[in-house]
């Protein structure tokens, strides 16, 4: 089942367990928000809203408030002495999207905790084969290279500087 909703002026198309970045919220990460402007609801039967579905929501957990890239605006007047640089980075949340409600369904107020990943034990060498395994020392970092050699440069003649021939 998919959702097409409404946030910050814009439209995203969402599903269970997607992760989207939308303009920022005032949540707090781990706080749970809900978006009651639901479009679109996809599955077995769609429902187009008119303009949107009346007792549908969708749920979702703040991950993090992040900020953008940098968008520089320059602006110059050529030959009048005069500039303006500005910058500018906007901000956006960063929302897992929970679970998609209707019939007026009230969202689960604490979120699923996702189930951590364990990292994988590396696999320990018998005493025989640390022997097989053992590695050249690597050079240390910043060692200085040789330098090309000089070229020998010929021997000029006494007496021929500026005189012509």
């Amino acid at each position: 089942m998919f959702a097409v909703i409404k946030a910050g002026g814009k439209q995203y198309r969402v599903a269970a367990e997607d992760v989207i970045r939308i303009d920022r919220v005032k949540n707090a990460p781990g706080e749970i928000v809900e978006f009651g402007e639901v479009l679109v609801l996809g599955g077995d039967k769609p429902q187009l809203g008119a303009p949107t579905i009346s007792g549908a929501t969708v749920a979702g957990e703040v991950l993090q408030h992040t900020r953008g890239d940098k968008v520089i605006a320059f602006k110059k007047r050529r030959r009048k002495n005069s500039r303006r640089k500005r910058g500018y980075r906007h901000e956006f949340s960063v929302i897992r999207i929970t679970e998609i409600l209707t019939d007026g369904q009230k969202p689960s107020k604490t979120a699923k905790p996702r189930p951590e990943r364990k990292a994988k034990p590396k696999p320990v060498a018998a005493e025989g084969d640390e022997a097989k395994t053992a590695t050249k020392p690597k050079a240390p970092k910043g060692k200085a290279k040789k330098a090309p050699a000089k070229k020998a440069s010929k021997p000029k003649a006494a007496g021929t500087k500026g005189k012509k021939k």
